[in-house]
């Protein structure tokens, strides 16, 4: 390769882990972040242009008549023009499946913070509140058990199934809307339809991509559906989302609480209503960010490039 650019290693790669696969296949530059006025002018020349959330557009690639490969740094594809790099024979790859382990971890660390109040407690604690405790143990509120009750999930790919294996191995009755079939789906599993998944479930957890068809998937209408209890734990797209409507179902009690790793915009732009909701736990994107996730994403980048070079390419969008 005569020019290998990383538009945005940053966040994949803070300086923990090595290009050092991917250098040895060219001569490779990486930049942390790329702005939109700053891509062309780094990927001149390139053969191989690496991106994570830079977007290349038929526009970009039009000025850039070298590319012949773009790798994504993700599973999700849609910062790439697809229809314009297939016009231009420009070869796309993604990394499928690698966060899986990483992300369930993530629904379930948000899931069990609730319910147990970890969180809440270990402030407390802090605060010295145990300190002048009259007794041994105090609780703040209720701690839930997950035993018994029902997982629902919106989305059956491998973070879904993962997710329904955890849920089941807790003791959860698992149910779940999808498009497979009720007999190609585990025993344990019960298929469902959408207004099932969320009357029945105690616990929601929204692990399908965000399509033109599932934007703002859960809204006024679906929360209204919902238990009083329930809770609601979004690891996938922040769209998925109407997050006014959660806000106020959260504040009016028709929702007991949620957990969400994504948000409609990120960063937020002047806070964002779940961010301000007592009720909600937020955290920014990183259900995919464990240290052996980024490896794996790092390796099958890596073993992408190799494979394309090899005249075998490999994870191939287009």
């Amino acid at each position: 390769m005569r020019k290998t650019v990383v538009l945005d290693g940053y966040v994949a790669n803070d300086g923990d882990l090595s290009w050092s696969g991917i250098e040895e296949l060219g001569n490779l530059t990486v930049y942390e972040r790329t702005s939109p006025a700053e891509i062309v002018d780094r990927a001149a020349g390139a053969d191989a242009v690496f991106t994570n959330k830079v977007v290349l557009t038929d526009e970009i690639m039009e000025q850039l008549p070298d590319l012949k490969f773009i790798g994504v740094l993700a599973t999700g594809y849609n910062n790439v023009d697809i229809e314009a790099a297939r016009r231009r024979g420009i070869t796309v790859c993604n990394v499928p499946a690698y966060s899986t382990e990483s992300v369930v971890q993530t629904v379930f660390a948000h899931l069990l913070n609730i319910v147990n109040r970890v969180a809440a407690h270990s402030a407390s604690v802090k605060r010295g509140d145990w300190q002048f405790c009259n007794d041994f143990s105090y609780r703040l509120g209720p701690i839930d058990e997950l035993s018994g009750s029902t997982m629902g999930i919106y989305g059956l790919g491998h973070i879904g199934m993962r997710v329904a294996e955890v849920a089941h191995a807790f003791g959860m009755k698992v149910i779940a809307l999808t498009s497979k079939t009720a007999g190609n789906l585990p025993a344990y599993i019960e298929k469902v339809d959408r207004d099932g998944l969320f009357m029945r479930s105690d616990v929601l957890s929204l692990n399908a991509p965000l399509t033109a068809d599932n934007a703002l998937f859960v809204n006024s209408v679906t929360l209204s559906l919902m238990k009083p209890g329930a809770i609601l734990i979004n690891t996938a797209r922040g769209g998925l989302i109407d997050e006014n409507a959660l806000a106020e179902a959260l504040d009016r009690g028709m929702v007991h609480a949620a957990g969400v790793d994504v948000l409609s915009v990120e960063p937020p732009v002047n806070g964002d209503v779940l961010i301000d909701n007592e009720r909600c736990e937020v955290t920014p994107h990183i259900a995919w960010q464990s240290t052996q996730a980024r490896r794996r994403l790092l390796e099958v980048s890596t073993q992408n490039l190799r494979q394309f070079l090899a005249g075998t390419p490999q994870n191939v969008v287009v």
